[in-house]
């Protein structure tokens, strides 16, 4: 078995010209960051945070990544204007780096995640299982990631501003909305709050038949905390 993985690393070497294959980090054990492959199947409704943050574990955990903590990229809304219960989606995540299932760095940092400097895209924003989502252009578009939060990462005002959190992932119903970004960071419009990859548009309601229509299936982002 020693001589077989002494092998691999010189041909892997060989291949990629780096140094040694310590420096290769891919793969679920490495992976930091992904975007669901599936929804949890009830449109906004994604059990709260708790229920969020339990579907990336599983999805984590059936790629072989589930020995860290993830959470899903959320933020949730105060009752009233003045209440401070609200909570920040760039607060939840850790401090970073992240990096795909291929090993590809996203943002160093919560600045650089927040920046434009960050590597959000379609060829980088892969699923659990290291695959692309389908982007604007294809079909289905499923583009539009759930993320309840403004380009900075943090909450909206709360009542009486509209929900855009699907009542904090609660609401399954035609009523209410969510702020979605696009994992793709592409958009109809060349500018960018159309190409945001965490804050672009609401969408028309919190069911799944009204989530579809603007370009989404209930995805959202998962980060490892740790």
């Amino acid at each position: 078995m020693k001589m077989v993985a002494k092998v691999t690393c010189v041909a892997v070497v060989g291949m990629v010209a780096l140094a040694g294959c310590s420096t290769i980090q891919s793969g679920p054990k490495a992976m930091t960051f992904f975007v669901t492959s599936t929804g949890p199947g009830n449109g906004g409704d994604l059990g709260g945070l708790e229920g969020a943050d339990q579907h990336c574990q599983k999805l984590a955990t059936a790629a072989g990544a589930g020995e860290r903590t993830w959470h899903a990229y959320l933020s949730t809304q105060a009752p009233k204007l003045a209440d401070p219960n609200f909570v920040n989606a760039r607060d939840r995540i850790g401090t970073g780096p992240w990096q795909n299932a291929k090993g590809v760095v996203i943002a160093q940092n919560v600045e650089e995640l927040h920046s434009a400097k960050n590597n959000v895209n379609k060829q980088t924003s892969l699923d659990e299982n290291g695959y692309p989502v389908n982007g604007r252009g294809d079909t289905p578009n499923k583009h539009d990631m759930l993320t309840g939060s403004r380009p900075d990462g943090t909450a909206f005002p709360g009542a009486p501003f509209a929900d855009m959190t699907c009542g904090n992932w609660t609401k399954s119903t035609a009523e209410g909305s969510a702020m979605t970004g696009h994992h793709d960071s592409l958009g109809p419009l060349d500018s960018a709050w159309a190409k945001s990859w965490n804050s672009t548009h609401p969408t028309l309601g919190c069911s799944p038949e009204k989530i579809r229509p603007t370009g989404g299936d209930g995805f959202f982002y998962c980060f490892a905390v740790k």
